[in-house]
């Protein structure tokens, strides 16, 4: 994608509504996902990253900036694009409790895609295809009679794999999709995650905000702060040599699991709060809050730079 920028509109007045200003979501991004491979997109709350994987899939549309997927620009396709478009792209969602239709047998809930698309010539492969792909996720064809409210947290997300999978996709965008589950459960996601983007040649955004979770799944990984890219590296590169200040930060509060070493190593506290999309902070963004700022941090946006081969950094200090 090219300077992908996502903002939403702020009005008040209950009847002669007056625009105040724009929440800047995603704010001129830049990256790229090469087939097979998964990018994780990492931040806190609040930083753009489902914004961003939204604007990928068309659920929100981009302000300004291109989008491309599989060499074809589809930063303003139609509707009837759009729909052609989503047998090729899909998503899992983060909550799987409320990502899934309750009134809906389990079946029909991953073979509703099969019908949006008419993947299915009768109803015995319509059946065939939703029992293999109960199978491909690890559940038991005969569960598709039951309803979601039947399953764990761990096997309702299975289900929600399975759905997107349903129109054989080549690109997924998996939304915080372990964030919900307990630990034990979300090894095993990711384990699936990983066994299916080998079956079937797929490519990930995956996106978290726990720094821990994505290094066992990812390739690359970007790292976002109120809408704009920090850092961009391979995954051994990022853990080894992080550069930006808030990527060290971020790192800093995943544990360790060795007494030793976690009582030893620093813990970087990062000061105040993560100032409001609305209205950001000139220059870098991150400055307020960064105990290595210098003053040309308030006052220029600092540009992304290739430090090194494959790892980009957007900070004055380097």
């Amino acid at each position: 994608m090219q300077d992908l920028k996502v903002h939403f509109p702020v009005s008040v007045g209950n009847i002669f509504k007056r625009k105040i200003g724009d929440i800047k979501a995603v704010d001129g991004i830049n990256f790229y996902i090469n087939q097979g491979e998964t990018l994780g997109l990492v931040g806190e709350s609040g930083s753009g990253k489902t914004t961003t994987g939204n604007a990928i899939l068309q659920l929100d549309r981009p302000t300004g900036g291109k989008i491309f997927f599989e060499g074809e620009d589809i930063t303003g396709i139609g509707k009837k694009e759009i729909r052609k478009l989503r047998r090729r792209m899909q998503m899992i969602f983060q909550d799987p409790f409320s990502s899934l239709d309750p009134r809906m047998k389990v079946a029909d809930v991953i073979g509703e895609p099969i019908v949006v698309h008419n993947m299915a010539r009768s109803r015995a492969e319509y059946r065939d295809q939703t029992a293999e792909l109960l199978r491909v996720v690890g559940l038991d064809p005969s569960m598709g009679d039951r309803y979601p409210h039947e399953f764990s947290g761990g096997q309702r997300q299975r289900i929600g794999v399975a759905r997107a999978l349903a129109v054989r996709p080549s690109f997924i965008v998996c939304d915080e999709p372990v964030s919900a589950l307990d630990v034990s459960i979300q090894a095993q996601i990711i384990n699936l995650l990983e066994d299916l983007q080998e079956q079937f040649n797929l490519t990930y955004l995956f996106i978290a905000h726990d720094l821990s979770v994505v290094r066992h799944i990812s390739d690359r990984i970007a790292v976002m702060y109120l809408g704009e890219l920090v850092e961009i590296a391979s995954r051994i590169e990022l853990y080894h040599s992080p550069l930006h200040p808030y990527t060290r930060a971020l790192l800093s509060a995943v544990p360790i699991p060795n007494p030793t070493v976690e009582a030893r190593r620093e813990h970087i506290i990062l000061k105040g709060e993560v100032p409001s999309p609305l209205n950001p902070p000139p220059g870098c963004h991150f400055h307020p809050r960064c105990e290595s700022a210098m003053e040309d941090c308030s006052i220029h946006e600092p540009v992304m730079k290739e430090i090194s081969p494959g790892h980009f950094v957007t900070c004055h200090g380097y």
